[in-house]
């Protein structure tokens, strides 16, 4: 018998397919999306969210990595976190290598997703999980950043969004960014996912714009996720106050790299300074 397959199209005229390894370890309609999981030949454990790859352990370290430590390395001071989504914990298990960091609030409105991402996921969230410092609140994102006790509490928040489709959409948008704003200590930074430029181009243009509205600072760095077709992924920042990728900052990102001993699969300081250099064709779109 042919092995079963899954096909993801994201994006129009183009599809990927993964050959699975036995049959689904879960597939079900919680009460937001459709939730997949399954071992891939190629990829490792994948997790779907309506149809779309959200992550696969094989390579889920160049993006968890590039969105935690490069903001929380060229800080210096990051004591509170907030995780927008990433209900498979693989960003907070990277922020909480971090010993400095005191708080690590994880904000998803999906507690299907959490839950079995516990079960079928411990290769890269077990150690967060068992965590003290991690907090989880199964609760609209959006909301949680209108909350008063939100106000100025967090030096770096990370949106861990899904692409605008479905629940995700809120999570986009200028009312969302003025939330991350206002939710962001002075000095503070957010990061977000921002699509991968070759199919999405669309979505730098548009993110950059809303979030220099709202922010002095602002800009763009890349990633490269095999999972997610297309080459490079975009990678967006906001700065309250201090810039990301300033000859500075990437100076004191590297003595605190090699002064925490952090285990990486993809993160390094050579890495980190070289993800600010953007191709030609991907400056274009920065408006």
């Amino acid at each position: 018998m042919p092995a079963s397959r899954f096909k993801e199209r994201l994006h129009k005229g183009y599809a990927q397919t993964m050959e699975l390894c036995g049959k689904p370890l879960a597939d079900e309609k919680s009460r937001h999306q459709r939730i997949k999981i399954f071992d891939s030949v190629a990829n490792g454990r994948v997790l779907i969210l309506d149809g779309v790859v959200q992550l696969t352990t094989r390579d889920e370290s160049a993006y968890a990595e590039m969105l935690t430590h490069l903001p929380v390395l060229e800080h210096g001071g990051v004591e509170r976190v907030m995780i927008v989504g990433g209900g498979d914990l693989s960003i907070a298990d990277e922020a909480l290598k971090h010993k400095s960091i005191k708080e690590v609030v994880l904000v998803d409105i999906d507690g299907r997703v959490i839950e079995l991402c516990r079960q079928h996921f411990a290769e890269i969230n077990a150690k967060a999980f068992k965590d003290k410092r991690l907090k989880i609140e199964v609760a609209d994102a959006f909301e949680y950043l209108g909350r008063k006790d939100s106000k100025a509490r967090f030096d770096l928040i990370v949106g861990d969004r899904p692409d605008p489709i479905g629940p995700g959409k809120v999570l986009f948008g200028e009312t969302f960014y003025d939330r991350i704003k206002r939710a962001l200590k002075p000095g503070g930074f957010a990061t977000f996912q921002t699509g991968v430029p070759f199919y999405q181009p669309w979505e730098i243009t548009e993110a950059l714009a809303e979030l220099k509205a709202f922010f002095p600072q602002s800009g763009l760095y890349l990633t490269v996720v095999p999972s997610y077709i297309g080459g490079f992924m975009a990678l967006s920042w906001a700065g309250k106050g201090a810039r990301l990728g300033t000859p500075a900052g990437l100076k004191r990102a590297a003595a605190a790299y090699k002064k925490s001993r952090l285990k990486t699969d993809y993160y390094n300081p050579a890495v980190h300074a070289a993800a600010f250099a953007l191709p030609q064709w991907i400056e274009r779109l920065v408006p």
